[in-house]
C-alpha cells in the first residue's frame, strides 16, 4: 500500500531521479529535438528511462514533461497528448517494476523568457501558461507538480499559483542558484526561500547548475532558513565536450560520496539533474539510507523580501520610510492625482539612499484608482529599487492585487483586531505569504491602557494560528497617538511595546511621527520618542530616514544598545561630517545622504534606471551641451558604473536591465535629434540562439546592452539554423557572432554552426554563452570566446572594434 506523500515528506529519506537529456541523448536524441515529443513517438525509450530510476530506488520520478507549455507546443491537444502520454508511460513503468510506492511528478521548467518588466511575458500570461500544464498534468494522474530549474523568483511564483489554483497535488520546487548563492535575477537564498514559504509549497531547494561540491555552501544556507523539507538535485559537476558529446566531471561514486554529505548536513530529498544517471542515483541511495534522517525544524524567522533583498524582522530594528504616503503631503497628492510616477520613485530611491530597509507604500486618496494605482507603483519601484515594500493600504481588493504581482514576501499594512479585518486579510496573507503588521485596536477602538491592547494583540494572534500564519510573521502596532490630546499616551505606548516583547515574543512596529501630530518642531519630539522606543524593545520603525535628526536617534540609540558592534555604522555616518545636526534643528553638514530632490542628472538617471528621467535629463543636457558630450561623458561612465556593479556581485540584472532601458530612452531623444542626419556604430553584430534551442534570455540581454554600448546587432532570434547563421554573416560581412544555448542538447548545434562559420567566414570571431556553458566547453568547441555573463561580451565586443 502506497503511503501518502505527505505522510512520507519531512520524516524518512525520499530520493528523487536523475537526469532525463542525458539518458535519451544516449537512445538518440539529437539537438534541437523535443524531448517530451518522444513521449508520443517513442514511448518505449520512456518506459526505459523511467524503469531505469525506478529499479534504481527512487522513490519520486520526473513524467517526461519538463518543457512541455504553449510556448513550445501551441496546439493545446498535442500539448495535452504529450503531458498525458507522459505519465501514463510513468504509471505503465510503476506497475512494470512492481514500484506502486513511487510518486509520478508533473515536471514543470521554465518558460525561458523573462517576466515583464524585464522581459517581455506578462506575468498573468505565465501563470496561464503553467496553469494550462497543471490542469492537464492533474487530470492524467500526478501524484504531485516538480516545479524545478526556476532562476527568477516571479517566474517561480507564477508557477507557484498556477499549481496551487489548479490542482489539490502537493507542491516541490527547486531554484537554481551560482556558486555565490544568487539567481539569474538577483535572489538570495534568504529571499526565496522566504517567498516560496510563504505561498505554501510543500518542499523547497536547489536543481541543477551546479554539482554536488559547489552546492555544500549554499545548501548550508538553505537549511538555516528553511522550515520546510529541503530538496537537493545536483548536476554531475560541470559539462565539457569529448568528440562532440557531452559528458560530466563528476563520477557516480564521487558524486554518492558528496550526496552523503549533504545528507548529514540535513537535506530531506535527495536526487540528481544534468549528467547523473540510474547508476548516480543507486549509489546515492546506498550511501544516504544509513545516514540518521534529521526532521525540519521551524526557524521561527521572519523576512520581509524583494525580487533579491532579504530584510529580516527581530535580530535589529529595521527602518520603514515613510514618504510614499499622502497624508500631510501636498505634493504626493498631486503625483497621485497627475500620475506623476517618476516623482514617486525619486521619492523611493531618495529613501533608499538615506538608509531606509523597506518602504511603507500608500497611494489612497478617493479620487484616484487605487487599486490600479497600487499595482503599478509596486511594479514600478520594484523595477528600480531592490529593497522590499510595505503594501499599505485599507482596501482588501488593492491589497489582493498588489500581493498577487508583488515580487517577493511583502510587508503588510495592516490588519486589526476587528473580525471583519482579520477575515479579510488573512486568507490573502495565507494564499501569498507576508508579514503582516497587526492594529491594536477593534470594535470598540483603540483601548486607553497597555493591557488591553496587549489582549487586542493576543487574540489576532490566535486568529491568525488559524490560518496557519505564525507569530513571528505578526508585527504589532502598539499605536501611537499624539501626546497634544494626551499627555499619558507616548507611555501607554511604550508599555505595550514591552509587554509584548516581553510576554508575547512577537516583533512590534509604531509609525513614530504620529506621536508629534499638532506640535511645533516635530522632529524633536519624534526623534527623542523613537530612542525611548528603540530601548523599549521596538523591532520596525516608520519614519522619514531622509530626516538627520531621526537618523541620528536611530544610529545613536543602535550603539548605546550594544547593536552596533564597535559602533562602526555610527562611525561611518559621522566620520566626515563637519558637525553633527542638533536635534534643535540648527543643522550643518551631516552624513546621511540622499538625491536631491530636483531633476537627476543623465549619470545618476541611468544607474538607477529612470527612463523618464534620463530622457527628460537628456534633453535638458542637450540646451547647453552636444550630444555626444553627454554620451560619453555620463551616458556610457553610468552604463559602465552599473556594469562594473553586476561583474563584482553587487548589482543584479533586474538593476542592470532597468539601467539599459533608461540608457535607451537617452539614446532616443538623441535619434530624435539627429534624425537624418549620419549616426556613428562601433560594429555590427550577430546574435543567435542555436537550432533547437528556444530560450533566448540570454541572447536577449546580450542584445539590449550591445546596443546601448553603441553596436548594431543583427538579432536572428531562437532556433535559428547554422546554415542562417553562417549565411548572414558572410552577406553582411560581420566580423563578431554571438550563439547561445540554455540545454546541453543543443550545444551540438553551436559546435555545428562554429565549424561552418570557421570555412565560410574565417575572419569572424565567435562568442558563446549559455546557462551550460563554461570556458573548457567553450575551448573544446572552438569559440573564441566565452561570456559568462552579458556584461563580459560587451568588454570582448569593445577589444575587438575600439582597438
Amino acid at each position: 500500500m502506497k503511503k501518502n506523500l505527505f505522510e512520507r515528506l519531512g520524516k524518512e529519506w525520499l530520493f528523487c531521479d536523475g537526469g532525463t537529456g542525458t539518458i535519451l541523448q544516449e537512445k538518440g536524441l539529437q539537438g534541437g529535438e523535443l524531448p517530451e515529443l518522444w513521449n508520443l513517438q517513442r514511448p518505449d525509450d520512456i518506459l526505459s528511462l523511467y524503469s531505469g530510476y525506478l529499479n534504481a530506488g527512487c522513490d519520486v520520478f520526473n513524467a517526461n514533461t519538463f518543457g512541455a507549455n504553449k510556448l513550445k507546443y501551441p496546439d493545446h491537444d498535442l500539448l495535452e497528448q504529450v503531458i498525458t502520454a507522459g505519465i501514463h508511460l510513468a504509471k505503465q513503468a510503476r506497475a512494470a517494476c512492481g514500484r506502486e510506492d513511487a510518486c509520478i511528478a508533473l515536471d514543470i521548467g521554465p518558460t525561458g523568457k523573462l517576466l515583464e518588466p524585464l522581459g517581455d511575458l506578462a506575468f498573468e500570461q505565465a501563470v496561464a501558461l503553467f496553469s494550462e500544464v497543471v490542469r492537464i498534468g492533474a487530470a492524467a494522474g500526478a501524484d504531485l507538480v516538480l516545479i524545478e530549474t526556476m532562476n527568477d523568483t516571479y517566474e517561480a511564483k507564477a508557477a507557484v499559483l498556477a499549481a496551487k489554483e489548479n490542482c489539490s497535488l502537493p507542491v516541490w520546487i527547486t531554484t537554481v542558484y551560482d556558486e555565490q548563492g544568487k539567481l539569474l535575477t538577483g535572489g538570495s537564498v534568504e529571499a526565496v526561500v522566504a517567498m516560496l514559504e510563504g505561498l505554501g509549497v510543500d518542499a523547497l531547494g536547489i536543481n541543477c547548475s551546479l554539482g554536488p561540491g559547489q552546492m555544500l555552501p549554499v545548501v548550508r544556507r538553505i537549511l538555516q532558513v528553511s522550515s520546510l523539507p529541503v530538496i537537493v538535485n545536483p548536476n554531475a559537476g560541470l559539462p565539457r565536450s569529448e568528440k562532440g558529446k557531452t559528458v560530466y566531471d563528476v563520477s557516480a561514486e564521487d558524486f554518492a560520496r558528496t550526496m552523503s554529505e549533504i545528507a548529514k548536513l540535513g537535506a530531506h530529498v535527495l536526487g540528481g539533474c544534468c549528467g547523473t544517471t540510474p547508476e548516480y542515483i543507486r549509489k546515492t541511495i546506498d550511501l544516504v539510507r544509513p545516514v540518521p534522517f534529521t526532521e525540519p525544524v521551524r526557524k521561527h524567522r521572519s523576512f520581509v523580501t524583494s525580487f533579491s533583498q532579504a530584510v529580516e524582522i527581530g535580530p535589529k530594528p529595521v527602518i520603514i520610510g515613510e514618504r510614499i504616503n499622502p497624508t500631510g503631503k501636498k505634493r504626493f497628492k498631486e503625483a497621485l492625482r497627475t500620475n506623476d510616477i517618476p516623482y514617486i520613485l525619486q521619492e523611493g530611491l531618495r529613501q533608499e539612499d538615506a538608509g531606509a530597509h523597506i518602504l511603507d507604500v500608500n497611494v489612497g486618496l478617493p479620487e484616484i484608482d487605487e487599486i490600479r494605482m497600487l499595482e503599478t507603483v509596486v511594479t514600478r519601484l520594484q523595477s528600480v529599487t531592490a529593497l522590499p515594500l510595505q503594501l499599505d493600504t485599507t482596501r482588501p481588493e488593492a491589497l489582493a492585487h498588489a500581493l498577487r504581482r508583488y515580487n517577493g514576501k511583502a510587508m503588510i499594512n495592516s490588519v486589526n483586531g476587528k473580525q471583519e479585518s482579520m477575515d479579510a486579510v488573512f486568507p490573502l496573507i495565507r494564499k501569498y505569504g507576508g508579514v503582516v503588521v497587526a492594529l491594536t485596536l477593534d470594535e470598540s477602538g483603540i483601548p486607553d491602557q497597555a493591557e488591553d491592547r496587549f489582549a487586542i494583540a493576543e487574540r489576532i494572534c490566535q486568529e491568525a494560528a488559524r490560518y496557519g500564519i505564525p507569530a513571528h510573521d505578526i508585527v504589532i502596532d502598539a499605536l501611537a497617538m499624539t501626546i497634544s490630546s494626551d499627555s499619558s499616551s507616548a507611555l501607554t505606548t511604550l508599555r505595550t511595546i514591552r509587554m509584548i516583547h516581553e510576554r508575547l515574543g512577537c516583533p512590534t512596529i509604531l509609525g513614530v511621527s504620529n506621536i508629534s501630530f499638532g506640535l511645533p518642531q516635530r522632529e524633536i519630539i519624534n526623534s527623542y520618542f523613537l530612542a525611548m522606543a528603540l530601548q523599549n524593545g521596538l523591532s520596525c520603525a516608520i519614519m522619514n530616514p531622509c530626516s538627520a535628526a531621526m537618523m541620528q536617534a536611530w544610529r545613536a540609540s543602535l550603539a548605546l544598545l550594544d547593536m552596533d558592534p564597535q559602533c562602526l555604522d555610527y562611525i561611518d555616518a559621522y566620520k566626515d561630517a563637519g558637525a553633527v545636526v542638533s536635534v534643535a534643528g540648527h543643522s550643518t553638514r551631516t552624513a546621511a545622504s540622499s538625491t536631491p530632490a530636483g531633476a537627476l542628472s543623465l549619470h545618476d538617471s541611468i544607474v538607477r534606471g529612470l527612463k523618464e528621467a534620463a530622457a527628460s535629463a537628456m534633453r535638458e543636457g542637450m540646451k547647453t551641451r552636444d550630444s555626444l558630450t553627454l554620451i560619453n561623458e555620463e551616458l556610457i561612465p553610468a552604463l559602465d558604473l552599473v556594469g562594473q556593479g553586476f561583474e563584482k556581485g553587487t548589482m543584479f540584472l533586474p538593476q542592470l536591465l532597468m539601467s539599459a532601458d533608461a540608457a535607451k530612452a537617452a539614446f532616443d531623444v538623441v535619434k530624435e535629434s539627429m534624425q537624418g542626419k549620419p549616426q556613428t556604430v562601433k560594429g555590427r553584430i550577430i546574435l543567435a540562439t542555436v537550432k533547437g534551442d528556444i530560450h533566448d534570455i540570454g541572447k536577449n540581454i546580450v542584445r539590449v546592452l550591445l546596443e546601448n554600448y553603441g553596436y548594431e546587432v543583427i538579432d536572428l532570434g531562437k532556433d535559428v539554423a547554422p546554415e542562417v547563421i553562417a549565411d548572414t554573416a558572410v552577406k553582411e560581412d560581420i566580423r563578431l557572432v554571438g550563439l547561445s544555448a540554455l540545454m546541453t542538447t543543443t550545444v551540438v548545434s553551436m559546435e555545428e554552426t562554429i565549424r561552418l562559420l570557421r570555412r565560410v567566414k574565417p575572419d569572424c570571431r565567435i562568442a558563446v554563452g549559455g546557462a551550460v556553458m563554461t570556458q573548457e566547453y567553450a575551448d573544446a568547441i572552438g569559440a573564441d570566446f566565452y561570456g559568462r555573463d552579458a556584461m563580459a561580451t560587451v568588454r570582448y565586443a569593445d577589444s575587438l572594434f575600439c582597438r
